[in-house]
């Protein structure tokens, strides 16, 4: 972090997520380093150690990793070509996509868009086991940011509350990061899904922003841990609570669906990411 005043921190903080917004809002746009520098209002020959300094990665090293995660996005969803996908990630050839792809999520987007989860249940017919682990959770004070809309969009809201968090030098040390998940993407409209980014804090942090401090209280909960792309947790929520939850004679607790990531596409590609994804349930 660049040693400057607090106040002077908490702005950096702000004009950088100006920034973290406009990349998601913009990926197929103008996103060259003096464009970024003018949204901040810094100077292009100061504002890549500043953006650095605050979000832990390049500016190139978010643009690459929303592009690549669009382009996972697409694979999953779509019947886009992968010539076009590649091209609306960046590159200039499927070649070069595919390694790019293949290097970060441990296969080629063929192979990626064949195998659409990452997860694989084992069992057969009508004994499907899940490694579920019903444990207790130990409660958490979170500052969140709220996200509407598909829920696979949320990292901007991640990107912004990391920002925030580290303006206020709340990183001394590795905070949990926690999404909270309101509705079921299967019942609930795209546009009005609700879900919150948060990442851990005391729960007398002062707040501001628009962040919104939330406690999730301990109990007990359900969790299966997912190894891979974020693309691949559709189907963990599918095989719970459609296969799981009814075989396991446990009831739902009163309180949302949440995932703990236990590492962050900054630190590892999109093939080692591990979620916890985290049913509460009754006592």
């Amino acid at each position: 972090m660049l040693q400057t005043k607090p106040k002077t921190r908490l702005d950096y903080g702000r004009r950088v997520a100006l920034v973290i917004d406009h990349i998601a809002d913009n990926l197929d746009g103008d996103l060259s380093l003096e464009r970024l520098a003018g949204i901040a209002c810094f100077s292009p020959y100061h504002f890549h150690r500043i953006y650095r300094s605050i979000t832990g990665e390049t500016l190139a090293e978010t643009v690459r990793r929303l592009r690549l995660h669009r382009a996972a996005m697409e694979l999953a969803r779509s019947a886009y070509p992968i010539e076009r996908i590649a091209r609306r990630a960046g590159y200039g050839s499927v070649e070069a996509f595919t390694r790019a792809f293949g290097s970060d999520h441990g296969e080629p987007p063929g192979a990626f868009r064949a195998r659409l989860t990452p997860f694989q249940p084992f069992g057969n017919g009508d004994d499907i086991m899940l490694p579920v682990t019903i444990k207790d959770f130990d409660g958490v004070y979170l500052a969140t940011l709220p996200h509407r809309g598909n829920y696979q969009e949320i990292g901007r809201s991640f990107d912004q509350i990391g920002a925030w968090a580290a303006a206020r030098g709340l990183f001394t040390r590795p905070p949990r990061m926690i999404g909270i998940y309101y509705d079921d993407p299967e019942s609930v409209p795209e546009a009005e899904l609700r879900s919150e980014a948060g990442i851990e804090v005391e729960p007398g942090t002062p707040l501001s922003d628009g962040v919104t401090l939330r406690h999730l209280p301990p109990g007990r909960v359900a969790s299966i841990v997912h190894k891979g792309p974020y693309a691949g947790l559709e189907e963990i929520y599918r095989l719970l609570y459609r296969e799981w939850l009814p075989q396991s004679g446990e009831e739902i607790g009163d309180q949302p669906v949440f995932e703990v990531y236990l590492n962050t596409p900054r630190d590892v590609p999109p093939s080692e990411l591990l979620t916890e994804v985290t049913l509460p349930l009754k006592g």
